[in-house]
C-alpha cells in the first residue's frame, strides 16, 4: 500500500484504523459514522469521505436483502471487501462491506472532498468546480477511476485504499439524516454527513443540515 499522506493519523487501535478488518468488521452503523472524515485514495487522485450511507440484509433497500445471488455474493464476503456495483446501468458505486462474513451489509461511500489529483479528476469529469467533482457517489467513482473491475478487491490491502482521519483536521461533526436515491426502507435515518464540510456534501442536504444544525442528534434509530 501507499505511505499515508503527511498529516494523517497512527489509529490508536485496529476498529480505529480502515487499514485493518476489524475496521470494518463491526456494526455497518459503526462503521459507516467512522467512514467519514477518513481519505479514500486510487492511484493519484484522493479525497476524504464527507458523506455515507448504511445498509443491512434485514431491510429492503439492501441489495443482500434478497439473499445470497451472483450479484450480491461480493456483500457477504470478509469486512472491508470492496462491493462495486453498476446503477441504473450507468454509475459504478462503491461500497465498503462490513460486520461478520456471512452477513450481508456495506457502506456505501456517498460524497467526498477532493484533495489530491484535483486536475484529473476535474479533466474525468469534464466539470471545473470543485464542490461538484465528487458530491455524489457516481461522481466520486468516476473522478477517482474506479469501476466495476475493483469489486470484490480489499480495502486492507487492495489497489483502493481508506486513510486514517487526519490528526490535524477537525472531527468531523456527524449529522443523520435519511438515506437518498431509494424508494425503499426511506425512514431510517442511516446517513451520515459532515456538517463541516457541508458544501461537498450531495444534495439534497440533510434538514438538520438546512436549517443551520451541525451538531450529531443525540439519540436515533439503527434498528437491525
Amino acid at each position: 500500500m501507499t505511505a499515508p499522506a503527511s498529516g494523517v493519523a497512527l489509529a490508536s487501535a485496529p476498529q480505529d484504523d480502515p487499514r485493518t478488518e476489524a475496521f470494518y468488521a463491526r456494526s455497518v452503523h459503526a462503521v459507516a459514522e467512522a467512514m467519514v472524515g477518513c481519505v479514500l485514495r486510487h492511484g493519484e487522485t484522493a479525497g476524504r469521505i464527507v458523506e455515507t450511507e448504511s445498509y443491512h440484509q434485514e431491510e429492503a433497500a439492501c441489495h443482500a436483502h434478497i439473499g445470497l445471488t451472483g450479484r450480491t455474493r461480493t456483500l457477504f464476503m470478509a469486512p472491508g471487501t470492496a462491493y462495486v456495483y453498476r446503477s441504473y446501468g450507468i454509475h459504478a458505486l462503491l461500497n465498503a462491506v462490513g460486520e461478520a462474513e456471512g452477513t450481508g451489509a456495506a457502506v456505501l461511500i456517498r460524497a467526498l472532498e477532493p484533495l489530491e489529483g484535483v486536475a484529473v479528476m476535474r479533466r474525468r469529469r469534464g466539470h471545473d468546480d470543485v464542490r461538484a467533482l465528487c458530491s455524489g457517489p457516481g461522481k466520486l467513482t468516476q473522478a477517482l477511476g474506479i469501476g466495476l473491475e475493483l469489486n470484490a478487491t480489499s480495502l486492507v490491502d487492495g489497489p483502493l485504499e481508506v486513510l486514517p482521519r487526519s490528526a490535524v483536521d477537525p472531527a468531523p461533526r456527524i449529522v443523520l439524516g435519511e438515506r437518498i436515491g431509494i424508494t425503499k426502507a426511506v425512514e431510517l435515518p442511516w446517513r451520515f454527513c459532515d456538517a463541516r464540510r457541508g458544501r461537498f456534501v450531495s444534495r439534497p442536504l440533510p434538514p438538520s443540515m438546512r436549517v443551520g444544525a451541525t451538531e450529531r442528534p443525540r439519540a436515533h434509530r439503527r434498528s437491525r
